[in-house]
Parts: structure tokens; C-alpha cells; sequence
């Protein structure tokens, strides 16, 4: 998907001084909803062509403009789950998830992260890839505050989106006049020549990330008692 995304980027930039912002804000609204689509594809390159000043705008501008949309189309497609999940309920999304590329055992994880943690679990799940999109579906089933629901979404996806876009940008910065689709080969390249390091700084990360996620989300809940 990535190398895709890559190979098309120069049409895209194209475009992209008219039409970056809104397809930044529609395709993030998707990955955001239940239609599996990685916000990394949409984010990272964004970033990369915020520092070439691709985006219509000077490069600091265009890193704002970008992140400030991507957390506007993250809160959007999860206003679609949450509302989805508000007016249908849990059996209907249960027996029908697969209409909508719900797994019911995806769904009970969320479910149960959800009432385990409870609100402060929007915020922290998105940023967790596999259930980023997912934790607004338990949130409209427990009918959560709108006002907070907004809230943790979005101060959730602005730092995942932040992440995104400020890697995209340094890697622009970094890789002087190679294109993106050059970098990502270089990556590859990179990445599989030295695959056991990779492998390890992987599994240290996740280790890392998933133990200070639970923490973040235990203080939270002891907070809220």
C-alpha cells in the first residue's frame, strides 16, 4: 500500500495545492470509520509533501494545516462508528458486523477494553493500530457523553496524527532530493538487511508502548473514581 501510495505521488502532488487538505480529510474520515484503511499511507506522505512545500503552503503551515485536518477527519469517521453503534446497538453489529468489517471477536475486545478503562480508553486505543477505529463502536453502545466522546477522539487522534505527519516531514527533510518512493525502497532496503535488529526494536516498542498505554489508562481510571 505504502509503495502505491509512493509510485502516485508525484500526481498527487500535483494536485495536491487544491485538493491535499480535503482528500487528507476524506481518507482519514475512512481509516477513521469501519473501513480498514491505514492512516500511515495517508499521513507520512502528507507530512513528506508538507516540507516540500507540495501542500500550497509554507512548510510549517502546511504541517499545522495538515495535522489540525487529519484530527478533523479522524473525529468524522468516528462520529460515523459511534453514531452507527448509538442508534443500531450491540446484537444488531454482532449478527451484522461483517456488512461493515466488523469481526465480532474485534468488536468484544473493544467492548471489553472499553468498559474496562472507560472513557479515557478512547483517547489511548487511538493510538493503538489494531483497535484505533474500533473504540468508538463501544462508545455510542454505552451512550458516552458526546461532549467527552469529542473530546478524548480528538485529543487521541491529534497525536497520532501529529506523530504521522512529523515523520513524513523529517524524512522529507532528512532524504534531500530523493523522492518518496526512492526513500521507501531505501527503507526496504534498510529494514531487510538488517531484519533481527528490526525485529527486535519492534518487539521492544510494542512491549514498551502496550505497558505504558495500560498504565496511562489505570491512573486515568483511578482518577475518575
Amino acid at each position: 500500500m505504502i509503495e502505491l501510495i509512493a509510485s502516485h505521488l508525484d500526481w498527487i502532488a500535483s494536485i495536491a495545492p487544491t485538493w491535499g487538505l480535503i482528500l487528507i480529510f476524506v481518507f482519514m474520515a475512512v481509516e477513521s470509520s469501519f473501513i480498514p484503511f491505514p492512516s500511515e499511507v495517508v499521513m507520512i506522505p502528507a507530512g513528506f509533501l508538507a516540507a516540500r512545500g507540495e501542500l500550497g503552503f509554507d512548510p510549517a503551515y502546511a504541517l499545522a494545516f495538515s495535522v489540525c485536518v487529519g484530527t478533523l477527519g479522524s473525529l468524522a469517521g468516528a462520529y460515523v462508528n459511534y453514531f452507527l453503534a448509538l442508534k443500531v446497538g450491540k446484537p444488531f453489529l454482532l449478527k451484522y458486523g461483517k456488512w461493515f468489517f466488523l469481526k465480532p471477536a474485534a468488536l468484544e475486545r473493544a467492548c471489553e477494553v472499553f468498559n474496562e478503562y472507560g472513557a479515557p480508553a478512547t483517547f489511548v486505543c487511538r493510538l493503538v493500530p489494531a483497535i484505533r477505529q474500533l473504540i468508538s463502536i463501544p462508545a455510542g453502545i454505552s451512550r458516552m457523553s458526546l461532549g467527552e466522546f469529542s473530546l478524548f477522539t480528538s485529543l487521541g487522534a491529534f497525536v497520532w496524527t501529529t506523530i504521522l505527519v512529523v515523520i513524513g516531514f523529517a524524512a522529507a527533510r532528512a532524504s534531500g532530493n530523493m523522492t518518496y518512493l526512492e526513500l521507501c525502497v531505501k527503507g526496504k532496503e534498510a529494514a531487510s538487511s538488517h531484519l533481527p535488529l528490526v525485529i527486535l526494536v519492534a518487539l521492544l516498542l510494542g512491549v514498551g508502548y502496550v505497558f505504558i498505554s495500560k498504565l496511562v489508562m489505570r491512573r486515568r481510571d483511578r482518577a475518575c473514581r
